[in-house]
């Protein structure tokens, strides 16, 4: 079932303050001025799962795949996937956005594994054999 459009936002602001924390960012707060700018201190921190630009640079940092296919939980739906995780193109309003959703995921998941097992850390996701610089 799909969510409220309030809701979806609502998610997504989550999200990007989930990643803003793995991130090491602290005193996060929400501009109520601008709803869902989430500012550190003054600084808006990017929306990662609403700007291309901020999403591509998380795509890049962290080398996230991505693939299309079909939503194992639907049998006619159709689901971005990144590794083990997997977005059903029906719970977003865009593909776009299911994609940069995706990217967030993924990288919320390396990076709470990462923070799980810090002698196991990755530098990305598609070559999980490289082990990141202390």
């Amino acid at each position: 079932m799909r969510m409220s459009d309030e809701e979806y936002f609502r998610s997504c602001v989550a999200k990007e303050r989930r990643l803003a924390q793995l991130l090491g960012y602290e005193n996060i707060e929400e501009c109520y001025e601008r709803a869902g700018t989430l500012l550190v201190d003054t600084a808006a921190l990017p929306q990662w799962t609403r700007d291309w630009k901020a999403c591509g640079s998380l795509m890049a940092k962290y080398c996230i795949p991505i693939q299309y296919g079909k939503d194992p939980a639907h049998e006619h739906g159709d689901a971005v996937i990144s590794g083990n995780i997997n977005v059903p193109l029906s719970d977003h309003p865009t593909k776009d956005r299911a994609i940069m959703y995706a990217v967030v995921k993924a990288v919320i998941c390396h990076l709470e594994h990462a923070k799980a097992h810090p002698t196991k850390a990755t530098t990305h996701l598609s070559q999980p054999g490289l082990t990141a610089k202390a």
